[in-house]
């Protein structure tokens, strides 16, 4: 096999805008198909996108000539869709996040092993260009030696009322800001920070009267080696704090502003993004402030990873143990909202 056949089931703005347009790009992957419900969202995706399209997503994992499966589909889905898949005979890409909860990562893993399939995970902001620029100062002992960089904030917040309506804006489904860009910054922090998770600790607020997700929320993860990673997230929040607060004996790196690889994909063309010379981070140290440029994102390295895992036996970026650490601290964190306590988790649950 030299060509990997993909459908994409979801053509929402996930969909359209990251997955199918990523999976065009990359040699060895062909967008062979998109699933939606409605007509005229298929309509639209076959005009843009110049594939097949399915009505359905057991229609799509029913067609032999389906290689690997994309959920561009509300989170409460992805386990189920994923196993379903799997047992199909397809590979499968969740976005983020995997699923819900520990358990259902843990079923989702079984299927994996036993199938045989490839089941990873759409966490492309691991090649954002601030985190790649703010790994690469740690290990170049810019701030420390890199076991001394032991506090580390990350967030991300905006003003976005969620809609009640909608997927995003229920708990149930998978809404609100931790399971969506929470996830993220989770990922980012559990990356840089790959030692036993100690215990976490969730401050949550839902004060929008017709949602029950999260207005605000800051995780606090402790880790062994006296670490401390923050994760703060928020749909309230008209001022936002710095993307990136990393703090080592000798300097403070400090990174406003997102990636700007989103915003140049949706114009079309990833290729094109820049990070504005004003939004460099700025690293304080004894004999004053430097600026540190940027290293370019590269978005487009998931689905590379993923093409060259099933067409040349490679590991892939995004792998499963990985992500079930992940929920567990997210699982924790929502349990901790919720009693008001620490949640302290065994070195086999982190």
């Amino acid at each position: 096999m030299n060509m990997i056949n993909v459908a994409v089931i979801g053509y929402g703005f996930a969909g359209k805008h990251f997955h199918t347009y990523l999976v065009g790009l990359t040699p060895g992957l062909k967008l062979y198909g998109i699933a939606a419900r409605d007509a005229e969202v298929r309509e639209r995706a076959k005009q843009e996108r110049g594939c097949r399209t399915y009505e359905s997503f057991e229609e799509a994992i029913a067609d032999p000539a389906v290689d690997l499966v994309v959920l561009a589909t509300p989170h409460h889905l992805h386990g189920p869709q994923a196993i379903a898949a799997m047992e199909a005979g397809k590979h499968v890409v969740t976005d983020k996040v995997m699923c819900l909860s520990v358990a259902e990562c843990d079923a989702m893993m079984e299927v994996s092993r036993r199938t045989g399939k490839l089941l990873t995970v759409f966490h492309n902001r691991r090649w954002d260009g601030d985190f790649l620029t703010l790994k690469k100062t740690i290990a170049d002992g810019v701030l420390g030696p890199p076991d001394s960089v032991k506090w580390i904030e990350m967030a991300w917040q905006k003003f976005t009322a969620p809609a009640p309506q909608k997927w995003r804006g229920q708990r149930s489904s998978g809404g609100g800001r931790i399971f969506d860009l929470g996830a993220h910054l989770l990922d980012q922090l559990l990356v840089i920070f790959p030692q036993p998770v100690k215990s976490v600790h969730c401050s949550m607020h839902t004060d929008w009267p017709e949602s029950d997700v999260e207005s605000h929320a800051m995780i606090t993860v402790e880790l062994e080696g006296a670490a401390t990673a923050i994760c703060d997230v928020g749909c309230m929040t008209r001022s936002p704090k710095a993307r990136f607060y990393a703090v080592g004996p000798a300097g403070t790196f400090v990174k406003n502003n997102i990636d700007p690889q989103e915003a140049a994909m949706i114009a079309g063309d990833i290729d094109a993004a820049r990070e504005e010379e004003a939004h460099y981070a700025h690293i304080t140290h004894a004999n004053g402030e430097r600026v540190m440029p940027t290293i370019p994102g590269r978005w487009r390295s998931f689905y590379e990873n993923v093409a060259d895992v099933l067409l040349h036996g490679a590991e892939p970026a995004v792998k499963l143990p990985e992500m079930r650490r992940l929920l567990s601290v997210i699982e924790a964190a929502f349990e901790s909202a919720r009693t008001g306590q620490v949640v302290r988790l065994s070195s086999s649950g982190s």
